[in-house]
């Protein structure tokens, strides 16, 4: 399968990077796709937007070499994404290139506006990308469009009503925590690996494993199973 990650900012991905190594370590293909540079944070205070963007690509590239993955930032403005139309057509151009079976963002109700924003238009794009009369405008070379259906996962939240889903990333503990360390060395955050490591323990606990990723499927009814698990 397909599998593809959309974030706001470098770090936001932190929450499923278990989900993304464990997909690349069964054979799938997976990308992972920052929808900005994360430019306002304070250690760029004093760095011009291209030297900003050098570095979020070396960034970029740790990250993604450490889980195993292909990734892209799509430059939208750190704290100015507006969810427009615009900005979900770059995603349904991206989802038409890339065809993802399943994609995985943030949660609606976060308090980070490009965090709403971005689960916004990476739920947009999933109509747009179906449609190829959208996503050839203005294009001379022509995308196919992606008419088959993409599960949507986004993070667990307790306000959202749709169904939740764990899964096992024991085995993955170790590149979680390893750039749980590069970000938090980067942004001097005054929390410890073990506090990040919480967390997860919970969510294992929650399903019987012993470290678990938890996300919602945005669908009504989780789906049906051939017996009782």
């Amino acid at each position: 399968m397909n599998l593809l990650a959309v974030f706001a900012h470098p770090d936001d991905e932190l929450w499923c990077v278990g989900t993304l190594k464990k997909h690349l370590e069964r054979g799938d293909r997976v990308m992972l796709v920052w929808t900005t540079l994360g430019e306002m944070a304070s250690q760029y205070a004093d760095k011009t937007h291209e030297e900003v963007r050098e570095i979020r690509q070396q960034h970029g590239a740790f990250v993604a070499g450490e889980i195993g993955c292909e990734y892209r930032f799509l430059d939208m403005g750190d704290s100015r994404m507006t969810g427009g139309r615009e900005e979900a057509l770059q995603l349904a151009r991206l989802y038409s290139e890339f065809q993802p079976d399943s994609v995985i963002t943030w949660d609606d109700f976060s308090p980070h506006p490009d965090h709403r924003m971005t689960a916004r238009i990476a739920f947009d794009a999933l109509t747009l990308t179906r449609i190829p009369k959208i996503i050839n405008e203005g294009l001379t070379d022509i995308l196919e469009a992606h008419r088959k259906a993409i599960k949507f996962y986004q993070y667990y939240t307790q306000h959202a009503t749709f169904p939740a889903v764990h899964v096992e990333v024991t085995g993955q503990m170790e590149t979680k925590l390893k750039l749980f360390s590069f970000y938090r060395d980067f942004y001097q955050w005054p929390y410890s690996s073990q506090e990040f490591e919480a967390e997860f323990r919970r969510c294992g606990q929650e399903s019987d494993v012993k470290f678990a990723e938890k996300f919602t499927l945005r669908r009504v009814y989780a789906p049906a199973h051939d017996f009782l698990r």
